[in-house]
């Protein structure tokens, strides 16, 4: 497996490593992340087309790009692979062609054929796609042992519009998988969070979807404003500081989910679904207790493969903005555990996409930082 890298900026290719030798003009994978106005630009994808002729192009707009160990804005950083003997296969649908988000992560899966197949990964619009649904549908038609990661667009801190794009220029509602195929590859994943709980568990009695109207039969704005404190005249902006910790059931493991906005009724609307009878606990930000939950990840994934040649980080773009000029420190912690010769990759996102147990089925995290090592053995 050989992997190569390269970052866009100030409309040209400004850095580049490729230690290894891929030959761009034979690459089968091309995976790249970035500003939106530079995505949506058709000059642009000619530009990456011409580079990498005969490679599968996905791309996919950000709120920030990691490239080596460092964090960019208005870039596109493009990661590049070619393997032994493993293949790939890719597929995208658009939402619209489907009744709700879960039938079109059920299709993304069918489309890719489960022979072989070891992991899928997925780049998703992050506005207009109900990413509860969507992990829903790919984990209903998720073949055993299959691991399932990725994360939905992002767009800086506007939350206006995502794109993305397989072999196209990138465009709304599109959401792409890519399968990877192969006895020989070793992946290895890994997911947390870092917030700090407190206050008593409580339960959702009233919600739609991702909307919330009421905790514990209160109206849960109310509550939350309770909660904030002298944050509360802040909201929507000071919720990332204050997510909510989501159990599905007394068995399930907890998930992030943090507010998008409050609607002109005074409900609050969240990047994910929070079923009726979910536990929530409220949770509040410690810098470095985020900071170590990366630490924690990419400690995760070395304690089973030591030598990866690719590391994708999808981090979200709440912990970019809580952690502010330290963002860094949150890649470069990472870089520091897995070493110089494992590259690092990865955006920062609307939401991410993970198992929580190895190679079960993946949920939609939000506030979270998630890490996907990919390997070939000869």
């Amino acid at each position: 497996m050989k992997v190569a890298k390269l970052l866009y900026i100030n409309g040209k290719w400004e850095s580049e490593r490729n230690d290894k030798g891929v030959d761009y003009q034979n690459a089968v994978l091309v995976l790249g992340y970035g500003a939106r106005n530079i995505l949506e630009d058709p000059a642009f994808f000619s530009e990456v087309k011409k580079k990498f002729p005969k490679a599968d192009i996905a791309l996919s707009s950000s709120s920030g790009e990691i490239f080596c160990n460092e964090v960019f804005d208005d870039t596109v950083a493009i990661t590049v692979l070619e393997f032994s003997s493993s293949q790939i296969r890719t597929t995208q649908i658009d939402i619209n062609d489907f009744q709700d988000s879960f039938e079109a992560g059920n299709r993304l899966i069918e489309n890719l054929s489960d022979d072989h197949l070891k992991w899928v990964f997925v780049l998703s619009d992050g506005s207009k796609v109900n990413g509860s649904k969507l992990v829903e549908g790919l984990n209903n038609a998720r073949p055993d042992k299959v691991l399932i990661s990725g994360g939905l667009a992002g767009d800086s801190d506007k939350f206006e519009k995502t794109v993305v794009g397989l072999n196209q220029v990138p465009a709304s509602d599109k959401i792409v998988a890519i399968g990877f195929y192969g006895d020989q590859l070793e992946l290895v994943h890994a997911s947390y969070g870092g917030w700090e709980s407190f206050g008593l568990e409580r339960t959702v009695t009233k919600s739609e979807k991702n909307i919330l109207y009421e905790i514990d039969n209160r109206n849960a704005l109310d509550l939350y404003k309770k909660y904030l404190g002298k944050y509360a005249e802040e909201l929507p902006g000071s919720a990332l500081l204050f997510p909510l910790s989501l159990k599905t059931s007394e068995d399930s493991d907890p998930v992030v989910r943090t507010i998008l906005s409050i609607n002109d009724e005074g409900n609050m609307i969240f990047a994910g679904d929070l079923p009726e009878g979910s536990k929530v606990r409220f949770m509040k930000a410690n810098m470095d207790r985020l900071i170590d939950a990366a630490n924690a990840a990419a400690e995760a994934c070395l304690a089973i493969n030591s030598g990866a040649s690719l590391a994708i980080i999808v981090s979200c773009v709440g912990r970019k903005l809580v952690l502010g000029e330290r963002i860094a420190e949150e890649v470069e912690i990472v870089r520091e555990v897995l070493g110089s010769k494992t590259i690092l990759t990865g955006f920062y996102s609307y939401g991410e996409i993970s198992p929580l147990k190895p190679f079960d089925d993946c949920a939609l995290h939000n506030q979270t930082i998630t890490i996907t090592t990919v390997n070939e053995t000869e």
